[in-house]
């Protein structure tokens, strides 16, 4: 009988298809092929040989298989099989998503063949005013064994003058030498020292010999977490083994991959979206051929095909940006246990605000805890304080006290921290005869003014349109922006210090590529400034010199439909509030709030997170939310209303079981998002293994039917946003 094979294609199909294998050639589980499928051809992955194929069914022949090698080995192909399951996506989006965007278009499994240049003339023979190639040429004759072409490109020089200089015959090209990459994966410096306190929480972690375990590593803003993981990893990982280090933004990823660099060298790597298609598959090859290297990455590289993975660690584990909003909507911080749990080794859970799905685990003896509440070095945690705004003048958002304090921190030479969660001038324009406020076209939402580019701009659909001076409706003066967003706030703090640099942070000001590091830069200069920003600001920055935080409204998330809203917001909190008295001087916080008797908000001012997790766990316990109990949204978009809601009707019946609640289907919160209608069907269950096998079964049999043109629906297991 001839060989058969079991396909998964990237495509959004929750099925497989089956191939016959030519003879004499042996394909295995997670190993590309090349099939035809239909009239092209495609780029397949094994998923299982030798299988049964339906009776009266002829099969076509796959082409060839693309390496002799699985691209996904055995445990990351479990992983990915797992997550499939578990999220109910599509098996072959799953699998193709722990590739690189090279191999999934069916390029080669190998780097290109890099050139390398040594010097072999003079400069006295460029002319004189040809300095650029003299400074190159200088700088590859410091390369004695020669040097190649990324890192010539990486020095600042350009191919133009690497051609320039070979056609002038004073460089050549050269064959890196045996010995040209000893020492790669040196180590640079002994681990970092620890405190008592620090010595005494990684006392308690396990060894990566110890087998699998989950730590929940509790420690407060400016603890020392980093430094700890370092300290582990130093001393745990051999010559031979891979680790891997989740961070929740790119943002974050240059500032953590200088400080591990100091203590690993080049044998770290990095892993996010904004690196081009050579440089991923470069890291993935690395990775997939065992180097020891340590990968810092964003929530995909929990999916990448590691051989020798020893240890990993998740940091700021709390953060949404863990979860994928699109398509595969996994959690990397979730997958990351789970993997942990395949390749037998310790996991490792860091943050200053723990999810409370983390901390339950912890209490519930799943995850072990582990505290760490005292700051590094001789800072001490800053004094927070709430700063009631009602009845007050404000200034762009600002009060009177908290400019005085602004001054007083700047005049004492050091450095403040605004924290406005909105980016823009103003999040509306409203004109004050008629009440005319201009809402998005496309979604039931209002635009944004950005003063700075003369633009309204919906943050929902990226819709854009000119800002006007006067209202569009009844053409009066009195068309004045509301609100504050960080353009504002930028603005009214240059006013009030015009000799101060004010920098601010947030996805306008840092889209070009190196903004993020030259921002950084400024502020580690040390010399007074303020800095205004979103969330970007809160999340693991260390910035020594800020001992003023001002949080500019406080409110928002208190009276939220969300479930989760209480407590991102003590998290966001908390984490800004974390940004101040890092180093030696202390540090202090005022929070303007118009609800300053709110309960949440006074157990703040202590800065205890726990008790704050413990009574929102309770609060979620008496609702029946999870981490209580398990929760699933199947979400619909379509050309009108109606059609949405008629897509999550027709599932009612079938998640109709023991057990299961269902909520809905209801609009979703923002009903209208470029001009599709959004609707949501809750589930919500305390059996979560039944609640899977129902699921299997509703998106196959929605999957077969045969929906509207223009109409589709997604699932969104264990949701981190319930609007």
């Amino acid at each position: 009988m001839p060989s058969t094979a079991r396909i998964a294609l990237n495509r959004p199909l929750r099925r497989l298809f089956d191939y016959l294998v030519p003879e004499g050639l042996i394909v295995t589980p997670g190993q590309r092929v090349k099939i035809p499928f239909g009239r092209q051809q495609a780029i397949g992955l094994i998923v299982e040989t030798n299988i049964e194929p339906p009776e009266g069914i002829s099969l076509k022949p796959l082409h060839n298989a693309l390496e002799e090698w699985p691209a996904l080995p055995n445990e990351t192909f479990q992983l990915l099989s797992w997550a499939s399951n578990y999220y109910q996506h599509p098996l072959g989006e799953c699998l193709f998503t722990a590739l690189p965007p090279a191999l999934r278009k069916g390029r080669p499994a190998m780097e290109k063949a890099e050139d390398w240049w040594q010097a072999c003339g003079s400069s006295a023979a460029l002319p004189a005013n040809a300095h650029k190639q003299k400074n190159l040429l200088d700088w590859i004759a410091q390369h004695k064994q020669g040097a190649k072409s990324s890192d010539i490109i990486k020095a600042g020089f350009s191919r133009p003058q690497l051609k320039a200089l070979c056609d002038k015959e004073l460089i050549r090209a050269a064959t890196p030498a045996n010995d040209i990459s000893e020492g790669r994966h040196a180590e640079t410096i002994a681990a970092p020292e620890l405190s008592d306190a620090q010595c005494e929480a990684a006392s308690q972690l396990p060894l990566p010999e110890g087998g699998f375990s989950a730590s929940l590593l509790y420690g407060i803003t400016g603890s020392g977490k980093t430094e700890i993981y370092l300290h582990y990893l130093k001393q745990n990982l051999t010559a031979k083994d891979q680790a891997l280090v989740l961070v929740p933004e790119i943002n974050l990823t240059p500032q953590t991959v200088a400080r591990f660099q100091r203590y690993f060298g080049e044998r770290i790597q990095v892993w996010h979206s904004a690196l081009n298609d050579s440089q991923r598959l470069s890291a993935w090859l690395k990775i997939r051929n065992g180097e020891p290297v340590i990968l810092i990455g964003t929530r995909s590289a929990v999916l990448l095909p590691f051989t020798s993975l020893k240890t990993l660690i998740v940091d700021e584990e709390h953060d949404s940006s863990y979860k994928q909003g699109e398509g595969f909507r996994y959690s990397g911080r979730d997958v990351a246990v789970y993997r942990a749990h395949l390749n037998r080794c310790p996991v490792i859970l860091g943050s200053a605000t723990p999810s409370l799905e983390s901390y339950q685990n912890a209490l519930g003896g799943k995850y072990q805890l582990i505290r760490l509440e005292e700051r590094a070095g001789n800072a001490l945690p800053p004094s927070i304080s709430l700063l009631d705004i009602r009845s007050r003048p404000l200034e762009g958002g600002l009060s009177r006290p908290v400019l005085q304090a602004l001054g007083q921190t700047l005049d004492s030479g050091n450095q403040a921290l605004v924290f406005v969660n909105r980016r823009g001038f103003a999040p509306v324009m409203m004109c004050f005869d008629c009440g005319h406020m201009v809402e998005c076209p496309r979604c039931d939402t209002r635009l944004t003014y950005h003063r700075r580019d003369r633009a309204m701009r919906c943050h929902h659909c990226e819709y854009q349109a000119s800002a006007t001076e006067t209202c569009p409706k009844c053409k009066s003066d009195a068309f004045k922006p509301v609100g504050q967003g960080t353009e504002q706030t930028e603005d009214i703090l240059a006013t009030n210090f015009p000799d101060t640099p004010i920098v601010r942070v947030d996805r306008d000001s840092t889209q070009r590529k190196g903004s993020i590091q030259s921002i950084l830069k400024q502020v580690d200069s040390g010399k007074p400034c303020i800095l205004v920003g979103t969330q970007m600001l809160a999340k693991g920055h260390d910035f020594p010199n800020v001992t003023l935080v001002i949080v500019i409204n406080a409110d928002g998330g208190l009276f939220s439909v969300d479930f989760r809203a209480p407590e991102q917001l003590i998290q966001t909190l908390l984490q800004v509030s974390g940004r101040a008295g890092r180093g030696s001087k202390p540090g202090k916080v005022v929070v303007q709030t118009c609800h300053s008797d709110h309960p949440l908000l006074k157990t703040l001012c202590h800065g205890r997170y726990l008790d704050m997790a413990d009574q929102l766990l309770e609060e979620r316990e008496a609702g029946q939310f999870p981490p209580f109990r398990a929760m699933v949204i199947f979400r619909a978009e379509a050309d009108t209303m109606e059609q949405s809601l008629q897509i999550l009707d027709s599932i009612k019946p079938l998640a109709k079981a023991p057990g299961i609640e269902i909520w809905g289907p209801l609009p979703a919160l923002i009903a209208r998002r470029a001009d599709r209608y959004r609707a949501q069907l809750v589930l919500n269950t305390d059996n979560r293994k039944r609640l899977n096998i129902l699921l299997t079964g509703i998106c196959q049999t929605l999957e077969r039917k045969k929906l509207p043109k223009g109409t589709r629906w997604m699932i969104d297991v264990d949701p981190q946003e319930t609007g």
